[in-house]
């Protein structure tokens, strides 16, 4: 098996202990950076250990820490500066800015400052407005102070070594990022590659692997890689080819390698995490429109986060942080500005032409207005996006009613109760709409039509009248008495209701199948969970990773699939279940928003700190709303996650066509004699509702036993993950 890239944080680890092991003179200062703790997120981990004498934890002082780096270096020696977070880089402001900078150029000779600081930085951890800063530009502009991003493109040895050599520098780290993987090999994608312009401290250059050549080129530092990669996902989805230019060093920026590539593009955008004003981008924005401003077809397009604190609740941090949806839809906005309109031009007309030459008055054949649309007009019917829903919801129409639509270009939004899946246009042609937005629509429904020639707008008498317009007087009745009046009625009391959402009204679509079809059996045990826990939490320390126990059941279980394959496939009919040949486990998820039950690929052969980077990813998603329908589909089996304290035992349903759905419930205390003496030990209930069709309660039960033994052995749970 090849070993896949490592993670960011491990990078970073690798790269200290190799300058450690290079330069003799370098030390590490920080709070809790030694061994065990090795730093607040483990970047350090093992320096202490093989470097005693140079690795030293500070108490709480930012600015203390930060002064003794800075003596270091002006009595030779050199220095790393570990922030616990970025944030804090504000108490050692002022030695960054008046003793460490300025020492190198104001004792008349150049003095060395070999230091480097080391900041966290950036939101999407749920860590609040005081640990979730994105502060570089705070520091952009320093004389002699230069600014240095990790991004999974580039060494953070190299940033490291030049940053030192040149010093002094800071180096900024985007705390999502410690967990992703490096990216190597020049692939980013099946539909990416990248290229380093400028040498391995110069700019990451990602392209499409076909050699589109860029209509936007999106400029971003490492943190907002992902983000920036997402956006040019959804922009080629939409017909946008986007370049991404990642670069290692944030300042002073050398442009030269990548000024061609700008000069070329339609439309050129940075965007960054920090709020708007002073930013990096801006100096980045400021230094291309001095240089290539005769090129430019629009101003540089600059896109930040809200001028707000970060909350610390996900679904309100996600509104305040700049998102890939927002940078897609700006540069979109900001491209059809920049950007060609696409579709047939209008034939010309000239004065040797038939039109031409009509009489005064006369309309040309040719020309004539037809009220009657074209017959050849291509129906696009609803598609069946799941197996839950029988209506969607028209969220949006991409494109106006009458106008040009490309083959493959976004047509209309489809909600689901779970997903808002996006229809492409099956042929070009001009667009007549047969479904408004906010209407409900039946797999098979006449969604729009297109037509090769522009339709002609429907006849006036044709327009359905909506309610607004309607303008109908009330009749008036007799009176019956005209002198007495009839006694007020009181209105009856309104009745309390509450209305589904749409995503409540496909659960219970589901469970309802669920509960008419199929003959669901249940049955539970109880397990010991101690020992997994324990190495759960150093496995954790030792990725970076927050693996818990959500994960270890899932990996216990796809570790069951070899002996069990037939709870793992599918009821093609009464006699015969599809087995399935990848282990791709769907796991309910529940931020408020509505049940969602999306699905982890390659159980059996991937990681538990991988599995728990996809299990975030769908908690975010959750929160936002944002599943797609193939990230809800093609599970072969359910796990139902309620691990809450005080959760007894779940019994799950069958999600047909799967057999079988486990549950897990929340940690429990129990006294247990061992040894004749009464010990405390944490227990869950494991639980299994199985289809009795296909499954017997013997097979339950040695299953639910299977799962528990692998949960009990954590180390061999670890060490079939695959590696970390």
């Amino acid at each position: 098996m090849t070993r896949p890239a490592p993670r960011v944080v491990e990078a970073l680890n690798a790269a200290l202990h190799r300058l450690f092991e290079e330069r003799s003179s370098l030390h590490l200062l920080g709070e809790d950076v030694r061994d065990p703790y090795g730093g607040a997120f483990k970047v350090t981990r093992g320096l202490s250990t093989r470097h005693p004498d140079r690795v030293l934890s500070t108490p709480i002082s930012e600015a203390g820490i930060t002064g003794v780096a800075g003596g270091l270096a002006l009595a030779g020696d050199q220095a790393i500066v570990e922030m616990m977070f970025g944030d804090f880089a504000a108490l050692a402001f002022d030695q960054i800015l008046n003793l460490i900078s300025k020492s190198v150029t104001m004792y008349g000779d150049r003095v060395p400052m070999p230091v480097v600081v080391r900041c966290p930085v950036g939101g999407n951890r749920g860590y609040g407005p005081t640990h979730s800063q994105s502060l570089q530009k705070h520091f952009v502009g320093v004389p002699n102070l230069a600014l240095y991003e990790t991004s999974p493109f580039h060494d953070p040895y190299a940033q490291l070594a030049e940053g030192l050599d040149r010093g002094p520098a800071m180096l900024f780290e985007d705390k999502v990022l410690y967990t992703r993987r490096m990216f190597r090999d020049g692939v980013v994608d099946e539909h990416h590659r990248f290229a380093m312009r400028g040498g391995s401290t110069g700019w990451a250059h990602v392209s499409p692997m076909d050699g589109t050549v860029a209509d936007v080129v999106l400029i971003c530092p490492g943190g907002t890689t992902h983000r920036a990669l997402d956006a040019a996902r959804i922009l080629r989805a939409r017909g946008i080819a986007a370049h991404v230019l990642v670069p290692a060093r944030l300042y002073p920026p050398d442009l030269e390698p990548v000024l061609p590539l700008l000069a070329d593009a339609r439309l050129v955008a940075v965007a960054e995490e920090s709020t708007e004003g002073g930013t990096w981008g801006a100096e980045i924005a400021a230094r291309v429109h001095t240089r290539i401003w005769s090129h430019l077809r629009s101003p540089v397009l600059q896109l930040n986060s809200a001028d707000s604190v970060v909350p610390t609740a996900p679904h309100l941090e996600s509104r305040v942080l700049l998102g890939a949806e927002r940078i897609a839809a700006e540069i979109e906005k900001g491209a059809a500005r920049s950007l060609q309109p696409r579709g047939p031009a209008a034939p010309l007309v000239t004065a040797g032409s038939e039109t031409a030459g009509a009489g005064a008055g006369e309309q040309p054949a040719a020309a004539a207005v037809d009220s009657a649309e074209p017959a050849a007009g291509a129906p696009v019917a609803v598609p069946k996006l799941n197996n839950n829903d029988t209506a969607y919801l028209v969220v949006r129409w991409f494109a106006d009613d009458g106008a040009y639509i490309g083959e493959g270009d976004p047509l209309v939004e489809l909600e689901t109760s779970k997903a808002v899946e996006e229809i492409a246009a099956p042929a070009d042609g001009h667009l007549r709409i047969r479904a408004a937005e906010g209407s409900e629509v039946e797999v098979g429904d006449l969604l729009a039509e297109l037509f090769a020639e522009p339709p002609a707008a429907p006849a006036p008498d044709t327009l359905a009248l909506t309610p607004s317009d309607e303008r109908v007087a009330a009749p008036v009745p007799a009176a019956v008495n005209p002198t007495v009046a009839p006694p007020a009625q009181e209105p009856a009391p309104a009745a309390r209701t509450h209305v589904l959402d749409r995503a409540q009204q496909g659960t219970a679509a589901v469970v309802t199948r669920a509960h008419r079809e199929v003959p669901v059996a249940f049955a539970a045990v109880e397990v010991r969970v101690d020992p997994v826990l324990a190495r759960l939490r150093t496995l954790s320390d030792e990725t970076g990773a927050e693996v818990g126990l959500p994960e270890a059941v899932v990996k216990a279980v796809a570790a069951a699939h070899p002996d069990f394959p037939h709870l793992f496939g599918t009821l093609v009919d009464e006699r015969t279940v599809r087995l399935a040949d990848t282990v791709d486990i769907g796991v309910t998820v529940d931020a408020g928003n509505g049940l969602y039950i999306p699905v982890l690929r390659d159980c059996a052969g991937r990681s538990l700190a991988d599995l728990s980077d996809d299990l975030m990813d769908f908690r975010m998603k959750a929160f936002r709303a944002e599943f797609t329908a193939g990230e809800l589909s093609g599970g072969c089996l359910s796990v139902s996650l309620n691990t809450e304290p005080g959760v007894l035992f779940v019994q799950p349903i069958v999600m047909a066509p799967q057999l079988c759905m486990v549950s897990v419930g929340g940690r429990l205390t129990r006294l247990v004699l061992e040894d004749g003496v009464p010990t405390s030990t944490t227990v869950v209930t494991l639980g299994l509702a199985y289809d009795h069709r296909v499954v017997n309660g013997r097979d339950a039960i040695a299953f639910l036993r299977a799962v528990a033994d692998a949960l009990h052995d954590a180390e061999r749970l670890v060490a079939c993950a695959g590696p970390q």
